[in-house]
């Protein structure tokens, strides 16, 4: 009896949730639904009026009363944010259970400082605008974002949304442990923020930190402790832009003796395809990374690397999915 008591609570604290989503997150929607009975795939029409500006229509909304309901996000450019943001707005307003956002890569996040007079730290006005989303009944928005760039960013946020800091370093973890010679591997970070970020959720691997030192008029990669003699070393970090830095981490550590040398990001933002430099081809950089594993957090990354080595895709679904309950 009080074995069927637990259950019956457990299964009363799950609920059903709805979930929407933009254009180019639409794979990765269906990737969460296969990965819960609980969540529901809904549709909107995303069409726009002559003069290019959104015309837009979210299907079942009359049955959105009392509902538990979401919104799979991706703002991979200005042009796209602010139709998006239209249905965010629109979504809470329909008398609504509960209203979660789920934007795994926050894009802004790079520029959350200023420098000089005059900088302006476009991740705050991004937070800003996300902290206005209407409150539905249920309460704050849920927003969940997945390693944003600085850990501080979780302040600029008002007390209208709820953020929900997740990390896909166990999706990492978990491919690490299926890898050959697993007992044989190191995790390096390209810089301090990056050990200060996630060597607490990596500690029982051994590490190696480098560093950029200024020589002259040049900033070179260093190892500043740890040696990779020998082992697999894989470089994790949780964006990759151009992948220069990846690159000179990879070099020096290859000349430091490591046996092979692969890389982590969370976010495979990679502008102008400079996701090509890395890929296996006759150029001389065939063998610098055995592996380089990257999320779904930046679909058209995805769609551009499929089936290109070394890449690999680790799915923030499950993840997702997990998050959608909380």
């Amino acid at each position: 009896m009080e074995v069927d008591k637990v259950e019956t609570q457990q299964q009363q604290k799950q609920k059903q949730v709805h979930l929407f989503y933009c254009v180019e997150s639409e794979e990765l929607a269906r990737n969460v639904a296969a990965h819960s009975e609980l969540i529901t795939l809904q549709s909107i029409n995303w069409r726009n009026f002559d003069d290019g500006f959104p015309n837009l229509f979210i299907n079942n909304a009359e049955n959105l009363r009392g509902q538990h309901v979401a919104f799979l996000a991706s703002f991979s450019s200005p042009g796209v944010i602010f139709e998006q943001l239209s249905v965010i707005y629109a979504l809470p307003r329909l008398f609504v259970a509960s209203f979660s956002l789920v934007l795994p890569f926050f894009p802004t996040g790079s520029f959350e400082r200023m420098e000089e007079e005059g900088d302006v730290a476009t991740a705050f006005t991004m937070a800003r605008i996300l902290s206005n989303i209407p409150i539905s009944r249920g309460g704050p928005t849920s927003l969940v974002i997945y390693d944003i760039h600085a850990l501080q960013e979780r302040f600029y946020f008002g007390d209208h949304v709820l953020p929900l800091f997740v990390t896909g370093i166990p999706l990492l973890k978990q491919r690490l442990h299926q890898l050959p010679e697993s007992d044989k591997i190191v995790v390096a970070f390209p810089d301090d923020g990056a050990w200060k970020r996630f060597h607490k959720l990596l500690d029982h691997f051994p590490m190696v930190v480098c560093a950029k030192v200024r020589e002259g008029d040049k900033r070179i990669v260093r190892i500043k402790e740890g040696n990779p003699a020998g082992c697999h070393v894989v470089i994790v970090d949780d964006l990759v832009q151009s992948g220069g830095t990846l690159i000179e981490c990879q070099k020096v550590l290859a000349a430091h003796g490591a046996a092979k040398v692969s890389a982590y990001v969370t976010h495979g933002v990679f502008p102008k395809r400079s996701w090509e430099r890395f890929t296996h081809k006759d150029n001389g950089m065939e063998n610098a990374f055995a592996y380089f594993w990257i999320t779904d957090s930046c679909p058209h990354t995805v769609k551009a690397i499929t089936n290109k080595p070394p890449f690999e895709v680790l799915s923030l679904a499950g993840s997702i999915a997990d998050a959608l309950q909380i």
